[in-house]
């Protein structure tokens, strides 16, 4: 059996999973389920070697009906503003999680404060997480407590999830739609990204509207990021990328992971799980010629999203990195994408 090549991903909902079933890591996640995307034995199957861990504070509360991500086009309706209170009542809830697998795991899973800490972790065959926050919520406008989450192992942050909050504004799940929609980061969101990166925390662009995205450019001293993003060439979707976005970060020294959503993918912005692995390299190929060798990963956003039926989890993922090598990605850019590039922006960045 050909052992899988190592993939570094930049984004996963596991967390999220797990806390909403009650948080049972042990059956959940380390001997492994049939439910969600990643768990364990899974990802030891397709070569999933670590990630970022997202923390997204859910919606609290019912809203109204969804628009249909189906259609030839929509506009699913976002929930209303999340409180400081609950959304710190959930990321502490999903770091409770991610510290209990750790704990549980009897080495198989370490949470990573440094690119270093990641390598070592890779090496000893353990599973590398790194803590991230999806949607600046839980965090107040003084940033007392982000001193506290850093502490707790939190680096690397996207400001907003697609709602608002006093940070800044997100994009909507619009289809068809540019990510040109509302005002840019507040003066709280500014003061948070020089804050970030005083404390090495990466900043996620993903989800960022466009003047959002400008300010961070203007504001941060690190290279621009986007976990799980994709090319709004192939899919003119808000939450991809257009052409200077994509030039800012390749500019920056920056990266992009590839969203494997989907919605994110298909030309025609349809959340439909049947999805050829072929849309999601010509994203790729688009996101390489945007941004160069050097600035292309994987963000699969595997447990929060669909994703395509031929890849279906994490135990998917080398025919992804098969159909790459087959359209004539050599090995050494295979391997940068599916993690080198990942711990050279974070040796970069986190440390």
């Amino acid at each position: 059996m050909t052992t899988p090549i190592p993939v570094f991903d930049g984004h996963n909902d596991t967390l999220l999973r797990l806390w909403k079933t009650g948080g049972d890591v042990e059956d959940l996640f380390l001997k492994g389920s049939e439910g969600g995307h990643i768990d364990l034995p899974r990802a030891r199957a397709g070569g999933l070697a670590g990630g970022f861990f997202a923390m997204f504070p859910p919606p609290v509360g019912k809203k109204g009906p969804d628009a249909d991500p189906t259609t030839k086009s929509y506009d699913v309706p976002l929930p209303p503003l999340l409180s400081q209170a609950d959304a710190m009542e959930a990321t502490l809830g999903m770091a409770s999680v991610l510290f209990r697998i750790e704990r549980e795991s009897d080495g198989a899973f370490a949470v990573c404060r440094s690119a270093a800490e990641i390598r070592a972790a890779m090496t000893q065959g353990a599973m590398a997480a790194v803590f991230h926050i999806e949607g600046a919520e839980a965090i107040d406008p003084d940033l007392t407590a982000l001193d506290l989450l850093h502490a707790a192992g939190l680096r690397s942050l996207g400001l907003v999830w697609s709602r608002p909050n006093v940070f800044g504004y997100g994009v909507p799940f619009r289809f068809p739609s540019t990510p040109d929609i509302g005002p840019g980061l507040t003066d709280a969101g500014k003061a948070l990204v020089k804050a970030c990166n005083e404390l090495n925390i990466l900043v996620d662009l993903s989800h960022l509207n466009e003047i959002g995205f400008r300010d961070v450019a203007a504001t941060s001293d690190a290279p621009l990021v986007a976990t799980h993003s994709n090319a709004y060439s192939v899919c003119p979707h808000s939450r991809n990328l257009t052409d200077w976005q994509l030039a800012a970060i390749r500019d920056s020294g920056g990266i992009v992971g590839l969203n494997f959503a989907c919605g994110f993918l298909r030309p025609d912005g349809q959340m439909k799980a049947d999805t050829s692995i072929d849309v999601m390299v010509r994203h790729l190929d688009a996101l390489l010629e945007a941004l160069g060798e050097d600035g292309v990963a994987l963000g699969s956003d595997f447990d929060g999203a669909v994703v395509p039926k031929p890849i279906g989890d994490a135990a998917g993922l080398p025919k992804l990195l098969e159909a790459l090598a087959a359209k004539g990605y050599g090995a050494e850019l295979v391997e940068k994408i599916a993690s080198r590039n990942w711990l050279s922006i974070i040796e970069r960045t986190i440390g």
